[in-house]
């Protein structure tokens, strides 16, 4: 899997960069089917002295999964962010297995 950490307005260390390349190779435990991850630190404080992280994360030809927050501090966004994307990729899953499929639908009750 290929992942990419960038910062806009300013420059990570490389401390941080290892750390977040690290919580985003974590994300296969999730979803082995993921092609990339690209991790994205806008450094440009808001109003409330926040940054933002954006977290890009790419499955197959077709599926994308995206998810941003804004923190005091990058890794607590880039938790915030990441559990945002488990969360899409745990609904993805379900909807690829397809457990909520209605039993009277596929004939199985006989009739």
């Amino acid at each position: 899997m290929q992942v990419t950490v960038s910062a806009r307005h300013g420059h990570l260390d490389d401390s941080t960069q290892a750390a977040l390349r690290d919580k985003s190779e974590g994300l296969l435990k999730f979803f082995e089917r993921l092609v990339s991850v690209a991790v994205v630190v806008d450094l440009h404080q808001d109003h409330a002295h926040n940054v933002r992280v954006e977290i890009t994360a790419v499955a197959g030809q077709k599926h994308e999964f995206v998810a941003a927050e804004a923190a005091a501090d990058v890794a607590a966004a880039f938790n915030m962010a990441s559990d945002k994307i488990k969360q899409q990729i745990k609904n993805y899953k379900e909807k690829l297995q397809d457990h909520r499929r209605d039993p009277s639908h596929n004939g199985a009750d006989g009739k």
